[in-house]
């Protein structure tokens, strides 16, 4: 049966440039053009009339730009996905639409089947967002649900890992990336460096020398809130907490797989993502940490030995009972130009690729080499939106696990 169609909102001064969108997305069965303003003040009363999922909004109009018309929309209706449409391809206009809450950022005119697929990704996830908004709704007015004058148990926060099974595929790169594009004021990320003998986690944002997971690990039976934030290292350009690996290879020994595993259970009672770094050797605080994951990021490479190895742990991951509908499969340092392509990649491994990160070296070494994450300040680069598409990826795969499950428990 097919799903509710996609509510698209059209925001432009340009008489032409609305009728012209209009006309391009009535073809689509699956997509309704429920409204069109003429500039951002008429954009953000619209929206809140007719209630969109997707609102396509121009950047240059008189009275207010559409940044700072997304901003507003996004704050009264975070369900809402924008995809901001400018002449001008510049990067300092990306970089403040991600900032104001854009999903997407197209140059105008953009081509129909880009266009139309930016949509249908964004309205996939403006239900899954509504969805979950519903069902909290719901249980917040079911009776004996605790009210504002009684106690809210803290939502449980989720475990990310990220593993390749080959070295160098940049594993490590799209996980602190990951973690800053998962953190926000409401959503606060917590990163895990898992690869206790050789973790790189805390060079890559220029934090090496502090404290380190030997600090927690001993004391796992009686962890607490305020001890625990003075050991995790505060990474303030960012926002996002870390909890560094071992100094030294040898000290690895020192933080059993139990531990590891109580370490992760506490900090997703105070987070609401918990970022795993893994090394490609399975050890058995990796295993651990497979077991405990809500996702599980796979990172593979357009190269056959990659993709051999991530057909052989999607197998294992059967065995370990762990259903792959949790695997969100990421292309990482993808080129264009190579014929293996991410559908390709998906049809020998019978699942589908969520995103395909674009080989960007200079912007990625510079930043590990200055120990800045592109995602603070190439944000807007295409690497930079890589990561942005696999953070919608896994807070989607997130969504849809947890109405399956809720749904699976009602019956």
């Amino acid at each position: 049966m097919a799903g509710p169609k996609i509510r698209v909102l059209i925001v432009d001064d340009i008489a032409e440039t609305r009728e012209n969108v209009r006309k391009l997305l009535q073809f689509e069965n699956d997509i309704e053009v429920v409204g069109a303003a003429r500039n951002g003040k008429e954009g953000i009363q619209l929206s809140q009339e007719a209630n969109p999922d997707v609102v396509l909004m121009d950047i240059n109009m008189p009275d207010m730009d559409g940044i700072a018309a997304t901003e507003q929309i996004r704050q009264r209706s975070p369900h809402i996905q924008v995809i901001i449409l400018s002449i001008q391809g510049d990067q300092n206009y990306m970089r403040r639409a991600m900032l104001a809450g854009a999903r997407d950022f197209l140059t105008k005119p953009p081509m129909g089947d880009e266009l139309i697929s930016a949509i249908k990704r964004a309205g996939e996830m403006a239900h899954l967002e509504r969805e979950k908004g519903a069902k909290q709704q719901a249980f917040a007015a079911a009776p004996g649900a605790p009210g504002a004058g009684g106690f809210q148990p803290a939502a449980q926060g989720k475990i990310i890992v990220v593993y390749s099974p080959k070295g160098g595929t940049g594993c490590t790169t799209l996980a602190v990336n990951l973690a800053i594009a998962l953190n926000n004021e409401d959503t606060r990320s917590v990163l895990i460096d898992g690869n206790l003998q050789f973790g790189d986690v805390a060079i890559f944002i220029n934090e090496q020398g502090k404290n380190t997971i030997l600090d927690i690990a001993p004391r796992v039976a009686d962890l607490d809130s305020e001890m625990v934030d003075e050991i995790l290292i505060k990474h303030e350009a960012s926002g996002i907490r870390v909890l560094a690996g071992p100094q030294r290879p040898e000290m690895a020994e020192q933080v059993t797989a139990d531990q590891f595993s109580k370490v992760l259970e506490f900090m997703k009672r105070t987070y609401s993502y918990v970022v795993v770094d893994t090394s490609s050797t399975l050890t058995d605080a990796v295993l651990a940490a497979f077991d405990l994951c809500d996702a599980l990021v796979l990172v593979g490479t357009q190269e056959i030995p990659a993709i051999k190895s991530a057909r052989l742990v999607l197998d294992l991951l059967t065995s370990m009972n762990i259903s792959k509908e949790r695997v969100v499969l990421a292309l990482n340092r993808f080129d264009k130009r190579l014929a293996i392509t991410p559908e390709r990649v998906g049809g020998n491994l019978k699942h589908d690729v969520a995103a395909a990160i674009p080989l960007d070296e200079k912007v990625a070494l510079m930043a590990v080499n200055r120990g800045v994450p592109f995602m603070l300040d190439n944000k807007s680069q295409p690497i930079g939106r890589g990561v942005l598409a696999l953070a919608e990826a896994v807070r989607a795969r997130i969504i849809a696990l947890e109405s399956a499950e809720e749904e699976a428990a009602k019956r």
